[in-house]
């Protein structure tokens, strides 16, 4: 039986290799088939902004629970020390203290355990093929965790205030102490996840770390030792707890709540490069 079809539909132009054109199986010389150029590299800020979107999403369900008991847990601080601290000073440390502890909780302790399950799971493997800088997803992830404690934090510092007597006028400092504190935090439960070598370690780091915001953080400096106070110093939470106690004065030191936030800031930093480092110490294991 004759077929209508060309020859040459089926098997393509034919070219002789001597006249230096491609030949049917393919586009180099003689048919050598020649790599196709890869693709450029993903930017940092696309790519944080591709994280930062998938772990928002996939975090809302499991964690507003989550959300919802560390705003429960101080809350519950500050009724209880309500029984022991009248006001003044002592009652600043406390609302504040018990404030950011929320961002610590999700922060420090939740993303810890994050990166700790990553690594342990091989899911940092998934994030090692994408095309996207390590600094795209450590931040992504660090903004994402540190997202969900801004309603809480909210909530806990007005209740606070309404619990001690406290005003509330500069409450929108917390601005700038919910992100610079949720950086400072995050960054170190990255670390600390990301540099564990086991997931059960990582998970009891982050609870240790999220015990020392809660001791550190929330009871007066003045009360604490000089030694326990030079571990409260190290604490990244420490100067937004500082910042945001400054602004319940009746007329606060504006330059050293700034100086407070900009040593936040600084630390922050620190602790997302360090995590940066971790996660491609980690990455390439």
């Amino acid at each position: 039986m004759t077929s209508i079809v060309p020859a040459h539909a089926v098997t393509g132009p034919v070219r002789a290799p001597e006249d230096g054109r491609a030949g049917p199986l393919g586009d180099g010389p003689g048919g050598a088939a020649e790599p196709a150029p890869l693709a450029p590299r993903a930017r940092l800020f696309p790519s944080l902004a591709a994280v930062y979107r998938a772990q928002l999403s996939r975090a809302r369900v499991a964690r507003i629970p989550l959300l919802f008991v560390a705003t429960f847990q101080s809350v519950g601080i500050m009724v209880l020390m309500r029984g022991v601290v009248d006001g003044g000073s002592e009652a600043r440390a406390v609302v504040a203290g018990s404030s950011v502890l929320v961002v610590a909780f999700v922060a420090l302790n939740l993303l810890a355990q994050y990166f700790g399950q990553l690594r342990a799971g091989g899911g940092l493997d998934h994030y090692a093929t994408l095309p996207v800088p390590p600094a795209a997803v450590v931040l992504g992830a660090a903004g994402a965790y540190a997202s969900f404690t801004v309603p809480g934090t909210i909530v806990t510092a007005v209740t606070g205030s309404v619990l001690f007597g406290l005003p509330l006028t500069h409450l929108w400092v917390l601005v700038a102490v919910i992100p610079l504190s949720g950086a400072a935090l995050s960054g170190l439960g990255a670390a600390l996840g990301l540099l564990a070598p086991r997931q059960e370690l990582a998970t009891l780091l982050g609870q240790l770390g999220m015990s020392a915001a809660l001791l550190l953080g929330v009871l007066p400096a003045d009360r604490l030792p000089a030694p326990v106070g030079w571990a409260r110093d190290l604490l990244p939470s420490t100067y937004g707890v500082e910042a945001l106690s400054r602004s319940f004065d009746a007329r606060p030191d504006w330059a050293v709540v700034a100086l407070d936030l900009a040593v936040c800031a600084v630390v922050g930093l620190l602790s997302l490069a360090v995590a940066t480092w971790a996660y491609r110490r980690a990455a390439v294991r």
